[in-house]
């Protein structure tokens, strides 16, 4: 732009955000996957970069289709990124096959930084999302990469074999999920009965137990998605984890709260709530 005065002098570079980086599918409704987690990096000030490792077809209804991408783009994605831009802190959401579970994790062992592991297997609609011959792959090579994984209680089920049905079982499904080699995991009790959204953080010798009131609200495609990326848009900022962790509950909450209704079935959770 010019005047009369000449052109504009440019304006100094102002300081990045923390670089925080997804490495998932994609959601076309742009609830969950990809579209969650950007929206939640971009709501907690931090800049959000991505690797896509499938394309879904997806709406409030469910999953019509998910297609993996082959290795060779998920590894160059990353190392585009990584390399040149640099992260804080990466989080991994669906990768649906062991081929790319297997290619996340050997890229994973040459990242200093904190790595949330969100071990994607079944949709809020029920869909499956991660092929019966990749869970062995996520209990083998991925969570022995992971400084936090966030698993909900199905999944909890399908990586362990323990079935949380009260608050009290939490802590034996903790030391499963442990037992494969993350530093600490996140346990999410949502689906528990009872007045309060209970989770569990633990690294095996300390608990922090983090509770919310329950909404009813139904719209809550996404949640999964969103709380990880939160944990680590906090990571990336310097939190201690228990401090991420607290923070990344608080967010999901309130956006819980403001999920709205959208096409016929499940609504998504409002990731810009706070704006």
């Amino acid at each position: 732009m010019t005047s009369a005065a000449g052109p504009a002098a440019p304006r100094p570079d102002s300081a990045a955000p923390p670089r925080v980086l997804t490495v998932a599918g994609s959601d076309s409704g742009g609830g969950a996957g990809i579209q969650a987690d950007l929206k939640t990096m971009l709501a907690l000030g931090t800049h959000g970069m991505s690797v896509l490792t499938a394309v879904t077809a997806q709406n409030s209804l469910g999953v019509q289709g998910a297609w993996p991408l082959p290795g060779e783009a998920i590894r160059a994605q990353f190392r585009s990124v990584v390399d040149d831009i640099g992260v804080q802190a990466v989080k991994t959401g669906m990768l649906g096959t062991a081929a790319t579970v297997e290619t996340v994790a050997e890229l994973l062992a040459g990242v200093a930084a904190p790595v949330v592991v969100d071990p994607v297997g079944v949709s809020k609609h029920g869909d499956r999302l991660l092929a019966a011959d990749a869970v062995h792959a996520v209990r083998s090579v991925l969570l022995p990469a992971a400084t936090v994984v966030t698993p909900n209680l199905d999944e909890v089920a399908q990586l362990t074999g323990v079935r949380v049905t009260a608050e009290s079982d939490l802590r034996a499904a903790a030391e499963a999920v442990l037992a494969y080699g993350p530093r600490w995991a996140l346990i999410k009790g949502g689906h528990l009965p009872g007045g309060d959204a209970v989770d569990l953080l633990t690294d095996g010798s300390t608990e922090h137990w983090l509770r919310a009131p329950r909404n009813p609200n139904r719209h809550t495609h996404g949640t999964g998605c969103t709380l990880a990326s939160a944990l680590a848009c906090g990571l990336a900022r310097g939190a201690e984890l228990p401090a991420a962790a607290r923070a990344a509950k608080e967010y999901v909450t309130g956006a819980l709260a403001a999920g709205f209704p959208l096409g016929t079935g499940i609504g998504p959770v409002h990731h810009g709530y706070r704006i």
